[in-house]
């Protein structure tokens, strides 16, 4: 459920794309070093976004480098490292473990538990640390799977579960900030969560699988009212970003919450209207 917080690099600098490949790589780093080197493939834009955010909001000391690695032993790449980098990793590791036990529960899946035991020792670790985060994982995606079994049709419920979860991870303190944090959060859960579904759509209409989208999608508007739901939750959350007092990385931030995440919705209909074209 995640690969849609992304920014739209045709329209970032040469070097804010250097400065958003710095927290890229930063956070592959502090994955290796924090939690071994087969936590990397839990590794998303979205909590490089997360990362950035948080940077830019609490301002922490950070160091920096350049190296090489396994992935790209040819070239040196910038990095970074400070708390709240190191923060995004555990988080990363966190739900990623809590999602392969739902793949497991849910289907079976035998990759997906052999995946959650290596990550299983350094989960405890983290949710020892991070006891509220870890909690609200827990049950925002229980509550969910409770909705999706059944067959729930109210978009507010089965996103909100989303939503509350993203506010969890992005509220790294109980401070003045945590309000509007959760604001913006929610809008951005919620919006990953049903351009996700969007996504799914067809396969899932197809197996006759579950589907938050699925009694709308027989409507005329669907599209239209698709998008415009979409653009709510979106304009939620870019309003609560705009209260916070972040000046560094301010741009790379907006063109992700401005366009970025759009990029891949965008896709999606691309790929819709070229197999359906209306004539």
């Amino acid at each position: 459920m995640f690969g849609y917080v992304l920014a739209n690099s045709a329209e970032l600098t040469p070097n804010q794309q250097r400065r958003y490949r710095a927290f890229y790589c930063g956070l592959c780093r502090a994955l290796g070093k924090r939690c071994g080197k087969l936590s990397q493939f839990t590794l998303s834009y979205d909590m490089v976004f997360l990362a950035m955010l948080l940077t830019g909001l609490y301002e922490p000391e950070s160091e920096g480098g350049s190296s090489r690695c396994p992935l790209h032993p040819t070239k040196r790449h910038d990095w970074l490292s400070n708390p709240i980098i190191d923060y995004t990793a555990d988080m990363s590791v966190l739900l990623t473990y809590y999602n392969l036990l739902d793949n497991w529960q849910d289907n079976k899946n035998a990759p997906s538990l052999a995946a959650a035991k290596v990550l299983a020792p350094r989960t405890r670790e983290i949710a020892r640390q991070y006891p509220r985060q870890s909690a609200s994982i827990h049950h925002c995606l229980s509550q969910l799977e409770r909705y999706e079994k059944a067959r729930s049709e109210d978009l507010e419920l089965t996103a909100g579960c989303f939503g509350e979860l993203m506010a969890a991870l992005f509220c790294y303190k109980q401070d003045f900030w945590r309000p509007t944090l959760s604001e913006m959060a929610n809008g951005l859960g919620k919006f990953i969560y049903l351009v996700d579904a969007y996504e799914d759509l067809p396969k899932d209409r197809k197996a006759g699988l579950y589907n938050p989208w699925t009694t709308y999608a027989s409507r005329p508007d669907f599209e239209e009212h698709c998008h415009e739901v979409l653009t709510l939750l979106m304009a939620q959350s870019a309003a609560a970003f705009e209260k916070l007092p972040i000046i560094q990385d301010q741009d790379i931030l907006r063109n992700i919450l401005y366009s970025g995440v759009w990029t891949r919705y965008q896709a999606i209909v691309d790929k819709k209207n070229r197999r359906n074209p209306k004539g």
